[in-house]
């Protein structure tokens, strides 16, 4: 079934579900029903919570109602009689849909006794939705309003045929075991604490590492492609983010505090920053381009019902780079930024897709250089033979942009890379450059990203890997486990001699059997564990466990030191 058949299927079943709620509830109000990504979903307005065991019996008379094989019949009428029909229904949510609409005609989709406000299309009949399953409840705010009452929203999926759905609900459960909040808690990754303030990210000393690992490796290959580092304050006066355009195009994103009578702007982003830099003396054309390099954490601000973890947050860190160039380097740039994502995408194992974003309806510059700016991307993309998607009117505000998305070890798609050209800010900003024929010539900006954000990376990277970091990049890469307390001054020189040479080592000291020792290793997901007891004291060697392969058999330390040095070079 390709994806608009398999859509018009999973919209039936929504349509198929609002029915069985109206007749186990009367009295509850409907709101919309749309098919999604992975299923569907319908809000409703109940005087009553609903609970799991209401999901069960949604789900049986759904069963039946689609037994009963039903005729979807589309209906024609005036707006006016719709909205009449709908009054006397009591459905004042569809009341105020149909209010809105300039259309003199609205279509109705009818089943036995259900009629819904709807433009369809529809399965023929009810019988034909085979494979289906109601998933989930959760609160949503009318039209995504927060001052709008709260509507129960239920989720569910539906497929083609039972085999599609026995798959898609396997990895959902697989999901559910890898879901990076959960992981986070039990790995001791990071928290949020509500007191503190919603959407902004505690991490716990393991967390730290995994973070601060993740970032030395990414300046190191930032480095090693000409890119120079640079660092800028968290907030700047607003004078600023008027000349940037944020002020106009951003504001509802941004934070807003005042110093000494001046207003002042807790930074959304950090090209403003970067410019500044830039602009401190003049550069020649021999001198470009010049690319500035930060992990600069930025805030923004974010609906409270759409925080989620560590994929949206209100404060993150962004492995943010702006490259200034001349317009003839323009195409190697960006061919250089996606050889850059390609060779990372790799390291981390993830496959990805890519789409081309073009100028939205709210735009700054002028179309000609915004048509220049998403030729030469399109350009570069061909260059490097990269499959992608256009993807229409989804640039931001200052230009066209390359969006680059994770597929993660389930399928799951993510939001990755980013690479935005800008013929904007640097007019905006009156930047310039001393051409070779002694004029003054405005550089082009390339905004750039490899990963994003750090945090909707790592909560993404958690889940792709389940939480079993590689060695590189694991917290703890090595826990030392003593048999008894008569081993540990042993233990205690073998990790010295590991930590020495940068491996992060933690000895279980506690007293309990070798067993439990060896299940929390494995619980806390740590690559490798070294036993150590007489056999191993006597002979100077360790016991080797690895976290998938199990027993390695027994080494001396030079030899785990060549093992742990190898994995580690190979990022495995």
């Amino acid at each position: 079934m390709n994806e608009t058949n398999l859509e018009t299927l999973r919209h039936s079943a929504s349509h198929v579900m609002a029915q069985a709620v109206q007749e186990l509830f009367p009295g509850v109000k409907l709101g919309i029903g749309p098919a999604i990504e992975n299923g569907f979903y319908y809000d409703f307005d109940l005087p009553e919570q609903l609970t799991p065991e209401d999901l069960v019996k949604i789900e049986k008379k759904m069963k039946h109602i689609i037994k009963q094989n039903h005729k979807f019949e589309r209906v024609e009428m005036k707006k006016e009689e719709a909205i009449r029909l709908m009054e006397e229904k009591g459905e004042k949510y569809k009341v105020e849909i149909l209010s809105e609409l300039e259309a003199e005609k609205v279509t109705l989709y009818k089943n036995a006794d259900f009629v819904d406000l709807c433009r369809g299309p529809h399965v023929e009949t009810t019988g034909k939705i085979k494979a289906f399953k109601v998933l989930s409840i959760a609160g949503a705010y009318w039209r995504g309003i927060e001052t709008n009452p709260v509507m129960q929203r239920i989720y569910g999926t539906a497929f083609e045929k039972k085999e599609d759905l026995d798959k898609y609900l396997e990895n959902l459960e697989e999901a559910k075991k890898r879901d990076h909040r959960k992981l986070g808690k039990e790995l001791d990754l990071f928290s949020i604490h509500e007191e503190a303030g919603t959407g902004f990210v505690y991490y716990h000393p393991k967390g730290a590492t995994v973070k601060n690992t993740l970032e030395n490796f990414l300046k190191e290959e930032n480095l090693k492609r000409g890119y120079e580092l640079v660092s800028i304050p968290h907030i700047a006066k607003i004078d600023l983010w008027n000349t940037s355009g944020h002020t106009n195009y951003y504001k509802e994103n941004m934070y807003f505090m005042q110093i000494d009578e001046q207003d002042y702007v807790v930074k959304p982003m950090n090209c403003p920053g970067h410019i500044l830099i830039y602009k401190r003396k003049l550069t020649s054309y021999r001198d470009l381009p010049v690319r500035y390099f930060e992990l600069g954490t930025v805030y923004r601000y974010e609906k409270s019902g759409v925080l989620h973890g560590l994929l949206r947050v209100r404060g993150f860190t962004q492995d943010d780079a702006h490259i200034f160039c001349r317009l003839d380097q323009l195409e190697d740039e960006i061919i250089s930024v996606l050889d850059f994502i390609h060779y990372i995408m790799q390291v981390f194992k993830f496959d990805y897709e890519v789409k081309l974003s073009t100028r939205p309806e709210k735009y700054a510059g002028t179309i000609e250089n915004w048509d220049k700016a998403t030729a030469i991307l399109e350009k570069s993309l061909q260059d490097r033979n990269v499959p992608f998607e256009v993807d229409p009117g989804e640039g931001v505000f200052y230009g066209p942009k390359i969006d680059v998305k994770l597929k993660d070890a389930l399928g799951r798609v993510w939001q990755g890379p980013t690479v935005q050209v800008d013929f904007n800010l640097p007019q905006r900003f009156d930047l310039i450059y001393t051409a070779n024929d002694g004029s003054k010539q405005t550089p082009v900006m390339v905004h750039r990203a490899i990963l994003g954000s750090i945090e909707r990376f790592l909560g993404a990277l958690i889940e792709h890997y389940a939480g079993a970091f590689p060695l590189w990049l694991a917290p703890v890469q090595v826990s030392l486990l003593p048999i008894t307390d008569s081993h540990l001054d042993y233990a205690d020189k073998i990790a010295q001699q590991l930590q020495q040479r940068g491996f992060r080592v933690e000895i279980d000291k506690r007293n309990e059997k070798i067993g439990a020792k060896i299940r929390n290793a494995q619980l806390q997901k740590i690559p490798y564990m070294l036993i150590v007891g007489d056999k191993e004291l006597e002979s100077e060697t360790v016991s080797v466990r690895h976290r998938k392969e199990g027993d390695l058999g027994t080494k001396n330390i030079a030899e785990i030191l060549d093992q742990l040095c190898q994995d580690v070079d190979n990022r495995a």
